[in-house]
């Protein structure tokens, strides 16, 4: 009987051994994903003072003239100039991997985006047919450029696949330069895109006269 106490103290013991020695055992440390390197400020990053600045300059300089222009175009409407195109951070960001995609396919790099001044018509459409929410507004569109033939160009994407330049494709007149205007783009810009060219300009952004901007 005695030789059973013992057998069972003996055991018992092992046991509280064996559990002290499962807590004792080091855990393992759970994989830790690398932490993302923190991201430099670009070198185009303005100070609100010097945008403040900019933004009074604009007002000076541009305002004035916008308003008196309007104002004589049609006198019985009151015109309040756009201070701003505005798109959505989604918006922006399904526009830039869009432009990579096509870019890649079509085996080019993305050199810069080009930010063009532009004018709405005062017409209730445009030519693809969208409503223009803003007539004669102030605005801008983006185009995406790439390097071709040594010279930075902006490019669409043409029905075989490949980065092609819009100066080809839609003609070009600057006042002063030797390019004759392109009589036949009037007719030719709304037919453009549909023989399976896309393009990878981008617009319909939102805009806002004052109170509603920053400064």
């Amino acid at each position: 009987m005695k030789n059973n106490k013992n057998i069972v103290i003996a055991s018992f013991g092992a046991i509280l051994l064996l559990l002290g020695a499962c807590q004792q055992a080091p855990k393992k440390e759970q994989p830790t994903e690398p932490k993302q390197e923190k991201i430099a400020p670009p070198e185009g990053i303005i100070s609100l003072e010097e945008s403040k600045s900019l933004y009074d300059n604009y007002t000076k300089n541009r305002l004035d003239m916008i308003q008196t222009f309007e104002a004589e175009r049609n006198p019985d409407e009151k015109f309040v100039p756009a201070r701003f195109t505005s798109f959505t951070y989604s918006e922006i960001k399904q526009y830039m991997a869009y432009v990579e995609q096509e870019a890649k396919e079509a085996g080019v790099e993305v050199t810069s985006l080009r930010f063009y001044f532009a004018n709405y018509p005062d017409k209730p459409n445009f030519p693809d047919g969208k409503k223009v929410v803003h007539p004669r507004q102030n605005s801008i569109f983006i185009v995406p450029t790439t390097m071709m033939d040594g010279k930075e160009l902006g490019f669409y994407i043409g029905a075989d696949g490949k980065a092609k330049p819009i100066k080809g494709a839609v003609g070009s007149h600057e006042e002063g330069g030797e390019d004759e205007p392109n009589t036949s783009q009037a007719s030719f810009a709304p037919s453009l895109f549909q023989n399976g060219d896309t393009s990878l300009n981008f617009n319909h952004g939102g805009s806002g006269p004052p109170p509603y901007t920053d400064f």
